[in-house]
């Protein structure tokens, strides 16, 4: 198990360099002047430049990927720290710790810096870091309600063996698939917020902490999770369910499972140790990728119902040309896909016994 899962890091790793370089080389070639968007229109040439140097826009492609390759690698080369201490606090950088001295440079340990924003001159880390909690609650919160519930659905449907029920799952898995987030969205804020919110008490907007109008802070409103987790969980939901059903089908077919019948195991032990637990590889499989597309496609839903999350925050970083904050975003996202396929291998092991980790 440990050598898979030192594997399965090294591969993420080279995946990340893989993403950081596209991502990198994709930004620097867009057009648009980040220094120009800083100082408006109307601004001197010379300011420009002042910007541009400051941000280092001004150096050639290849210095300023290495540049950029340093600054989020864990281990850094930084010349050496005007203070003589342990720990050298940087205001505007970071905090790290020299490990190894050469000549006029040292090797530093230290967390990744996603640099600054152009806009709000905050750190990137900063903001990812206020921001992806939101996110991540609503793609677990979403992903969990299709978990569950398409489970059950799928698994009612299969033991039943109704024609009907079967062909109404298909239709359900088409239409959940093909009706568009941003859209479901509006529907579902129009219906549930605009038209039944007197019955429900439901917001059309509003993240997971809202200001209380009599003055008494900050306040935790769980009902604006609802409409925005139940439009992300219709897509997977359709999925789940009839990868469910569709697997249990074949699944009860097998001789295993009428070997343990034969063996007098009670109904419900059949389908819960033997059937099901075998019939979930897909669905995981499944699961898995909508989990990491969640996290990456909640732009339009976080948009629409103004969740704070990172959606939000792409979307505001495209409109100013904000890099830093884009680029520190999709690597966040592409660190989770790793992390949650690794994840998966490893729960494959448990629900499978057929599946060897070597």
């Amino acid at each position: 198990m440990f050598t898979f899962l030192v594997k399965r890091l090294w591969y993420g790793i080279w995946v990340l360099f893989g993403v950081l370089t596209l991502v990198f080389l994709l930004f620097t070639v867009l057009p648009g002047d980040p220094a120009r968007m800083m100082l408006g229109q109307r601004a001197d040439i010379s300011s420009v430049e002042a910007i541009r140097r400051d941000l280092g826009l001004d150096r050639p492609v290849h210095q300023q990927y290495l540049h950029y390759l340093n600054d989020i690698s864990p281990l850094s080369l930084h010349k050496h720290a005007a203070e003589e201490s342990l720990i050298y606090l940087d205001p505007r950088a970071y905090a790290y710790m020299p490990l190894l001295r050469t000549g006029e440079y040292s090797i530093v340990l230290k967390k990744p810096y996603l640099r600054r924003s152009y806009q709000s001159d905050r750190s990137v880390n900063d903001i990812l870091w206020s921001a992806f909690p939101n996110t991540l609650l609503l793609a677990s919160t979403s992903i969990l309600f299709a978990m569950l519930l398409g489970v059950f659905l799928g698994t009612f449907i299969a033991l039943k063996r109704k024609p009907w029920l079967s062909r109404g799952t298909l239709i359900f898995s088409v239409l959940g698939m093909s009706l568009p987030s941003f859209f479901a969205a509006i529907i579902i804020a129009w219906v549930f917020a605009y038209l039944l919110g007197d019955y429900t008490g439901l917001n059309m907007s509003g993240s997971i902490l809202e200001v209380d109008d009599f003055g008494r802070g900050e306040y935790i409103a769980w009902k604006n999770l609802i409409l925005p987790a139940l439009t992300l969980g219709i897509r997977p939901l359709a999925i789940v369910t009839e990868l469910t059903r569709s697997s249990l089908n074949n699944i009860m077919t097998q001789d295993y499972i009428r070997t343990a019948r034969a063996k007098g195991l009670p109904e419900y032990l059949v389908i819960t140790r033997h059937a099901l637990k075998n019939a979930l590889n897909p669905v995981i499989t499944a699961v898995s990728g909508w989990f990491a597309s969640l996290l990456a496609g909640a732009v339009f839903v976080e948009y629409v119902f103004d969740w704070k999350g990172i959606g939000v925050v792409i979307v505001d970083a495209l409109e100013y040309y904000d890099f830093p904050v884009l680029m520190g975003a999709l690597l966040v996202i592409s660190v989770m896909l790793v992390f949650v396929n690794i994840a998966v291998d490893i729960i494959y092991a448990i629900l499978d016994p057929r599946v060897r980790l070597s």
